[in-house]
């Protein structure tokens, strides 16, 4: 499996040789109950696995992944990384004018050319920098975005949860003032489909959304250096499904139960996708994430006793933590997704933001990426308004050009 100019997944990092395997960790709610508590989970369902299966999951497990050791942080960290890159962001814009980090083909960066003599700085109005909670909202907007783009082409959530996790990732190194998300959102999907055996090519991906595909292959080695080439993603959709196989045992099910299990493993799967629009993947576990959405799809399909099945689950534990800290940490889950949509759209109803909403954020992002749009706009701007106030008056039968 090839990645880009000749470059295999074998030789990028030490979990790719997994990537074809089936890790019975990934249906784990409690392989840590925080993220920091080593906790085993007994092999509930090794029954249902082949044996090639079953070895293979000690080859791949969450428990001794990067994906736990390096990539779940605490809110904190999250935030001062944040912080951090969006300082650095606004040190650059005013040091050089213009935030655009280069690309060369090896990889390596350069910092953007001053836009003017230092010396002259006063006489220019630099672009004003995106504030941390902008730079959120158009995170958010890409993430979605990656979703409608893995929906279009018809891509498995796995490769959906895998770009949007790499996309995260990245924007934990860099801010967007730094590298467009509307090209790294492309990169991210492209490497997404090559790890999880999908393989898409860039010119199919970007014909298919109308992109210039030599920007995906551009931007491909930062995205892997960024990453860390920690390539292997465990995602929760595939913990649902086995919690759902589990939850068929424990409710004895039959028919008529079995197409409302099904109903509930679809409701989860889009409380998972709205969860991956916040940060709770970068604070959560995959089997935390799965189970959290199985109980808020259970609020509407009311399928299970949920508390009784938690204990059930935690019964079979060997555990010295007790089921109100999982619990807990359930409920921290529902409350990270909930009021970071809220907070973000301002709204009850949950809402995604349109390319309406993101004009005036963006229009700052092109500023800050390349100052002379700023002033190709301001003209463009000019010229509408000159066009308005002609049309104007000419329906009015006023003359176009008046004296003061």
């Amino acid at each position: 499996m090839l990645l880009g100019k000749g470059l295999s997944t074998s030789c990028l990092a030490e979990e790719v040789g997994s990537a074809t395997m089936l890790p019975l960790s990934e249906w784990d709610p409690l392989g840590c109950i925080r993220y920091h508590i080593h906790s085993p989970f007994l092999f509930l369902w090794k029954d249902k696995l082949s044996k090639s299966q079953f070895t293979a999951k000690a080859m791949s497990d969450f428990q001794t992944s990067t994906h736990r050791s390096k990539w779940i942080f605490t809110r904190h960290d999250l935030l001062e990384k944040y912080q951090v890159s969006n300082q650095r962001a606004v040190r650059t814009l005013h040091q050089y004018g213009s935030t655009r980090m280069e690309v060369d083909i090896d990889g390596s960066l350069s910092y953007p050319e001053p836009q003017f003599d230092i010396t002259q700085a006063e006489k220019h109005s630099f672009p004003k920098p995106l504030s941390t909670e902008e730079e959120q909202l158009m995170r958010v907007f890409y993430e979605h975005k990656i979703q409608e783009v893995c929906g279009a082409f018809g891509f498995p959530h796995k490769i959906q949860a895998t770009a949007i996790t790499y996309f995260k990732r990245f924007y934990l190194q860099w801010s967007v003032m730094e590298y467009h998300p509307k090209h790294i959102m492309l990169t991210c999907v492209y490497t997404s489909c090559k790890v999880e055996e999908n393989h898409v090519s860039a010119e199919e991906l970007g014909k298919g959304i109308q992109q210039d595909h030599q920007v995906i292959l551009n931007n491909e080695m930062i995205v892997l250096q960024s990453l860390g080439f920690d390539l292997i993603v465990y995602a929760p959709y595939r913990s649902i499904e086995g919690f759902i196989d589990d939850m068929e045992d424990f409710c004895r099910a039959k028919d008529d139960t079995l197409q409302i299990l099904k109903d509930l493993q679809e409701r989860a799967k889009l409380e998972v996708d709205k969860a991956m629009l916040t940060d709770a993947p970068l604070l959560f576990s995959p089997g935390q994430l799965a189970l959290a959405a199985l109980r808020k799809a259970n609020d509407v399909h009311t399928v299970v006793d949920f508390p009784r099945y938690l204990e059930h689950v935690y019964s079979r534990q060997h555990s010295n933590h007790n089921i109100s800290e999982l619990i807990e940490c359930l409920n921290a889950i529902d409350h990270s997704v909930y009021f970071t949509l809220h907070s973000l759209f301002k709204v009850m109803k949950l809402k995604i933001p349109t390319a309406k909403d993101m004009r005036h954020t963006d229009r700052k992002l092109k500023s800050c990426l390349d100052p002379s749009s700023q002033e190709d706009s301001k003209k463009r701007e000019k010229k509408s308004k000159h066009k308005l106030r002609k049309s104007s008056s000419t329906a009015h039968g006023m003359p176009t050009d008046t004296t003061l």
